[in-house]
Order: structure tokens, then C-alpha cells, then sequence
């Protein structure tokens, strides 16, 4: 980008915790600025008023979630809605004016039935799918470059993925031993009023919740499935690859950020914890945003909160001959906009850490 040119962005539904989180972290970027805070609940309100954190940052009022008119002021959407808006709304005009990262699930599935299995409603625009890129950063960054529409992963998928990513690829773990056991605080339920999330029902409880059935299971196990079968003719040209079937358990804790995943795994005879440990440096080593801590460590949230980093350890249990990986992120920053914000870098050609190089918070 010039450097008198900042980018310019739309945030669709940027009132809920995800748009938040992205108006507050697009303030401080260098090369971007927000023209158009969109949100159907607040129109004409100023943004401040809606988040006082953003008073004299972000006055303005809200508009509406015209995105076609959008469009043609943006240079990049990010649409933080529910499942089906963007699937509803999509055009090939729209993409032809601008480029446009989704954070919600409408293009993560490449295969439309598996979406509508699990999200319980018809894709409106199943068109896009073949050129939607899956936004992770770490593993498809130079697809992302080129894309016109970015599918942001999911916050729960980001941690497990990224835990499991390099053991897959690999082949040093048995995929159909997979389970994932993970923790989310309550801001990953979203901002809508529900009698499940008021403080009187989660304070001092912990619970597990979609048991069996949470939405974001298929997205781990096709993404995974990508992983593993990479390079094997026939299986990626199929929409979702040959599949992986995983126990992903999501339980709700009482805490308002932060996700920690553990994963569990059979190892392949043979397989040392020395070369787990050089398979985390061998894919990891250099990114930016990820901590291997390394055998032995155990990832605590409190050191990644409010930032866009992820910290990993690994523990082998040679009793049972099986790998516990321990991933954490920030649900907010890695697992939604700052992770988008990653993406949109890429798509513009900055630097992939542009505006996100920020410590984690504490206490």
C-alpha cells in the first residue's frame, strides 16, 4: 500500500464482540481506517455510544448492513454476522468492488451439505465456495494473498487446528484417535441476550455444551483432512477431502476471553517426543504469532489475552503411548479479528504483522 493511502474498511456487524474487537484494533492500524460501522440494531447511534471504550476514537454513527452500497466505498469487508447474512447477501459484483473476509461459518465448508447439516439452514450462494480461501494464516497464507473472499476461521477451530496442524501433516499421530477437549470463555457466545450467559448461570460453573454436536467439528475435521491427505491425488480435489471423524467436546468456563484446547492422540509406534518437539520448530518456528514453549510446558490463557499470539506445549504420555497437546489463544484477537486483520494484510501486501504486534495484557 502508499503510504498516503490507508485502506479503507467496512465492518458489517460491528457491534457485536467481534466487530468490537476489530473497530478497536483497526484504530491503531497504520495503513487502514473504518469508514462505515455497520449494524442493523444501531443505526444512526454513534458508534461511542454503543462501546464507550471508542469515545472520541470512533464518534461516528452507525450505519446500516447495505453491503452492495458498502461495496463501492470499501476496499475490504469484514463481515462479523451471523450464519447465512453474507451467504444471503453475496454478489458477483460485490466481489468485483471489493474484497470481503467473513467471520462467520457461510464459506469456512466446502461442502454445502455438510453446512447445511450442521448449521440447519440452506446456503444461498454456494457459487463462492469454490474460491473462498480458508483464512489460517499459518497454513494457507499464500492463498490468501490472492483472494477476493476469505472464509476467518472459527475461534475454537483456530486453536485445535493449529494444536494438531503439524502432527497431522506429519503423520506421527493416528487421526482417528483425535480428541479434542476444549475451554471457552463466555465473549465466544457473542453479545446477544441469552439466559444461558447471564453472569447468575455461568459464575462458579464450568459446563460442556454441544456435546457431540458443536458446529465447529466438521470445520476441524475437514481442514485436518486437508492436512493429512495432502498430496495424495483425488482426495483435496474432493470438497472436504477424505474425511477425519473427531470427539470435540467445547465446555463453557466463566471467564470472558480466551480458549484452551487440549487435544489428545495415539502416537505411531516409535515416535519420541524429541521429534514432536522438532516437528512444532520445523512448522512454527518462524511464525510470528505462534510460542511453541516446548515438552512439559502447559499454556496458561492469561498469557495470550488480548493478543493475537497462541502459545503450544505437548506432553507424551508413554504409559499409554499417546500425545496431549495444549493449545491457547485469545477467542476475541487470534480466534476472530485479529486473526482477520492478518488476513487482510496479506490480501493488501503489508506486513502480515502489521498493527498486531502488541503484547498480551496482564493482570
Amino acid at each position: 500500500m502508499s503510504m498516503n493511502k490507508k485502506i479503507k474498511v467496512g465492518i458489517i456487524g460491528a457491534t457485536g464482540y467481534a466487530g468490537q474487537e476489530l473497530a478497536k484494533l483497526l484504530y491503531t492500524h497504520p495503513d487502514a481506517e473504518v469508514i462505515w460501522y455497520g449494524s442493523r440494531s444501531y443505526v444512526d447511534t454513534p458508534y461511542s455510544k454503543v462501546y464507550g471504550n471508542m469515545v472520541s476514537m470512533a464518534d461516528e454513527p452507525c450505519k446500516d448492513d447495505d453491503i452492495a452500497a458498502l461495496a463501492k466505498e470499501a476496499d475490504v469487508i469484514f463481515t462479523a454476522t451471523p450464519q447465512g447474512y453474507l451467504a444471503g447477501v453475496l454478489t458477483e459484483d460485490i466481489l468485483k468492488d471489493c474484497r470481503v473476509i467473513d467471520l462467520s461459518a457461510d464459506y469456512r465448508l466446502k461442502n454445502v451439505s455438510v453446512y447445511e447439516q450442521w448449521y440447519k439452514i440452506e446456503h444461498k450462494s454456494p457459487e463462492f465456495l469454490p474460491e473462498a480461501v480458508y483464512g489460517l494464516c499459518e497454513v494457507n497464507r499464500d492463498k490468501v494473498k490472492d483472494a477476493r473472499l476469505v472464509a476467518n476461521p472459527g475461534c475454537f477451530t483456530t486453536c485445535s487446528i493449529l494444536s494438531l496442524y503439524p502432527l497431522v501433516k506429519e503423520h506421527v499421530i493416528l487421526p482417528e484417535t483425535i480428541i479434542v477437549d476444549a475451554k471457552s470463555g463466555t465473549s465466544g457466545a457473542g453479545r446477544g441476550a441469552k439466559v444461558d450467559n447471564l453472569f447468575c448461570e455461568v459464575n462458579e460453573s464450568i459446563k460442556a455444551y454441544a456435546v457431540s454436536t458443536h458446529r465447529h467439528t466438521p470445520e476441524i475435521e475437514e481442514q485436518l483432512g486437508y492436512a493429512y491427505h495432502a498430496g495424495e491425488p483425488g482426495v483435496n480435489e474432493v470438497p472436504g477431502g477424505s474425511p477425519i471423524c473427531i470427539n470435540f467436546t467445547p465446555h463453557l468456563v466463566p471467564m470472558n476471553r480466551g480458549i484452551l484446547a487440549t487435544c489428545y492422540a495415539s502416537l505411531v509406534p516409535g515416535t519420541t517426543a524429541e521429534q514432536i518437539a522438532d516437528i512444532y520448530r520445523k512448522y512454527y518456528g518462524e511464525e510470528p504469532f505462534i510460542r511453541f514453549l516446548g515438552e512439559g510446558a502447559t499454556p496458561q490463557t492469561r498469557w495470550v489475552e488480548g493478543s493475537n499470539l497462541m502459545d503450544i506445549g505437548f506432553v507424551v504420555d508413554k504409559r499409554t503411548n499417546r500425545v496431549i497437546v495444549m493449545g491457547v489463544i485469545d477467542n476475541m484477537v487470534k480466534g476472530a479479528a485479529g486473526q482477520a486483520i492478518q488476513n487482510m494484510n496479506l490480501m493488501f501486501g503489508l506486513p502480515e504483522t502489521e498493527g498486531l504486534l502488541f503484547p498480551p495484557v496482564f493482570p
